[in-house]
């Protein structure tokens, strides 16, 4: 049994791996900034928290949520925050929006959680294909994949300043999943994978990625985009 923190828990691919961890028996701590739809599921072992990874108060807060537990096993920051506009229209705030919940947050929330893990721990930081250097790039998406991709560099390079006692740390970067965030990037289009599929995936690798793996980044895409 585990300790899990999944953040963005409230719907798509962070809603699916919930419900997934809390029939494996694990312990799960659900964060998302609304958990009404979480709490009416009654899951099993499952504890919802209202809370906002660009938040200072609730960052301080959850120190204080993780006492009950002592130790955590797995973090998953599964939270993300999109804007779809041309270049030309983006605003300061429009990337200050995206990079506050995909990057800052991120950070942010990894350190009050990294000394509750010890060797054995495993982040799990979730990116986009569209932050890997090389993939296909799509007009509207500079400020959301730019900051994806520097998710990915941060995960590397936390992986190689706790490389001695831990936890690990690895990256995967998504393709189309049939999600609300895929519908606001790229309306009508239809992915081949459903939230439920991906959650199964990312949900095993969390759990045993981090025997294999430390500071890597793997691409989970089937399709473009």
């Amino acid at each position: 049994m585990k300790n899990i923190i999944v953040t963005g828990a409230s719907r798509g691919i962070g809603l699916e791996m919930i419900r997934l961890f809390s029939k494996a028996g694990h312990n799960v701590l659900a964060l998302s900034r609304n958990i009404n739809g979480i709490e009416s599921l009654k899951l099993p072992k499952v504890k919802a928290v209202s809370f906002d990874i660009t938040s200072d108060e609730d960052l301080e807060n959850i120190s204080i949520i993780l006492k009950d537990w002592g130790k955590v096993d797995i973090l998953v920051n599964n939270a993300g925050a999109i804007v779809n506009k041309p270049f030309m229209e983006l605003s300061v705030d429009d990337f200050k929006k995206v990079y506050n919940t995909n990057v800052f947050g991120v950070a942010a929330l990894i350190q009050k959680v990294v000394p509750c893990m010890d060797a054995t721990g495993h982040v799990v930081n979730i990116s986009s294909m569209g932050g890997v250097v090389g993939s296909m790039k799509f007009p509207g998406l500079a400020a959301y994949s730019s900051s994806k991709g520097a998710l990915i560099t941060l995960t590397e390079m936390l992986a190689e300043e706790f490389k001695e006692k831990g936890p690990s740390f690895n990256v995967l970067a998504l393709g189309a999943v049939q999600t609300e965030m895929l519908e606001e990037a790229f309306p009508g289009y239809k992915a081949p994978l459903s939230a439920f599929e991906m959650a199964e995936y990312i949900v095993e690798f969390s759990l045993t990625g981090n025997k294999y793996y430390n500071g890597k980044l793997l691409q989970v895409s089937n399709s473009t985009p």
